[in-house]
């Protein structure tokens, strides 16, 4: 842990060793120390609007339940049920008026008290009340509903800051959830966000038909204690580049959210898609895109520019897919170990680093 010193300037610094890319050792770290003590993005309000709805997650191998409750309140559970530690809901999401194990077939309220237990008679000292499923934290900012795998070690709004004032005039509740799209990276999770929070340095090599929209001598990157964002203003591709993409990447600017440790926010005029990154072992990952779009009269126009906009982002991600994957694969040479940033550009990635080794070495 003592070869990335976090302490030292941008200008200075080397980068995470590759073996944090590679290590199994490194990876267990993390989803004790990372994805086990910050608040994390789990799913969807909209998922979890009326009493009985649910919506199930895993995250770093844990198993995760999010429920409102008869009573309306948001609540949430680890998956695992207390008898046999068989998940007590296998959709991804639903209606419920119980939760019941399809193992054994114990019982659970939707506030996870304990309901029914079959041919349990004559189990000493075994109280009902005692065996409830195990509570999380959860939260809700805009149309994002978070968790937390340990006691907080800080409020919601608090770790945010200053992320829901900055895109307050975004209107996000003008906006609605249209898709999902999920896609497996031969990658580790970090080589993503990597990617993610280059303040566009592989944009003009790689993604030729954002480049020719994005602004990039005035692309920027400003740093917060827990997130970071980066913008860049817009503009009308030049004669002979690739516009495919201007007429769903429209407006004065874009912005690209990154909230530590796995989560994204890209915004354009119209359009905006989160990304999520699970970790699913040291070389790969899941990344999920929930794509929203405003509320619209014209359900035609609507659905031609949804489509366009949604095959934009996946030509990207295809791109993205391709580099990380081959990023993954050299950073497992015996050549590699660390590398340095640009300072102009990977400041992010920099500040993203320095969170990581904060909790990694704690």
């Amino acid at each position: 842990m003592s070869t990335f010193d976090p302490a030292l300037p941008l200008a200075r610094a080397a980068t995470i060793p590759a073996a944090w890319y590679t290590d199994a050792e490194i990876a267990r770290r993390e989803r004790d120390r990372v994805f086990g003590r910050t608040w994390l993005v789990a799913g969807r309000t909209d998922q979890v609007d009326q009493p009985g709805q649910f919506f199930t997650a895993e995250i770093a191998g844990e198993p995760l339940l999010v429920v409102r409750g008869n009573d309306g309140v948001l609540r949430g559970f680890f998956n695992v049920c207390r008898h046999r530690a068989a998940r007590v809901a296998v959709e991804e999401c639903g209606t419920a008026t119980r939760l019941r194990c399809r193992y054994h077939g114990w019982t659970y309220d939707l506030a996870g008290n304990l309901r029914g237990v079959p041919e349990f008679d004559g189990v000493a000292d075994f109280r009902r009340e005692d065996n409830g499923l195990t509570p999380l934290a959860v939260d809700v900012w805009g149309p994002f509903v978070f968790v937390c795998l340990s006691p907080p070690p800080q409020p919601l709004a608090e770790f945010l800051d200053p992320m829901p004032a900055r895109l307050a005039p975004a209107g996000l509740d003008q906006l609605q959830f249209v898709a999902r799209k999920s896609y497996e990276l031969d990658c580790n999770w970090k080589v993503y966000c990597d990617n993610f929070l280059d303040g566009g340095y592989h944009v003009n090599t790689l993604h030729l038909s954002l480049a020719s929209v994005l602004d990039y001598p005035n692309y920027r990157t400003e740093l917060f204690q827990w997130c970071n964002v980066q913008s860049s203003p817009l503009k009308p591709p030049a004669p002979g580049h690739d516009a495919s993409a201007a007429p769903v990447r429209a407006g004065d600017a874009a912005f690209y959210w990154w909230l530590y440790p796995n989560f994204m926010v890209n915004l354009y005029s119209g359009v905006m898609d989160t990304n999520l990154v699970l970790p699913l072992g040291p070389s790969r990952c899941r990344v999920v895109f929930d794509f929203y779009f405003p509320r619209s009269a014209s359900p035609a126009a609507t659905a031609e520019f949804q489509q366009q906009s949604l095959e934009v982002a996946d030509r990207i991600q295809a791109e993205d897919m391709d580099i990380c994957a081959d990023v993954q694969r050299g950073l497992a040479s015996r050549c590699f170990d660390t590398g340095r940033y640009s300072v102009r550009r990977e400041a992010g990635v920099h500040h993203f680093h320095r969170l990581l080794a904060g909790q990694l070495g704690s």
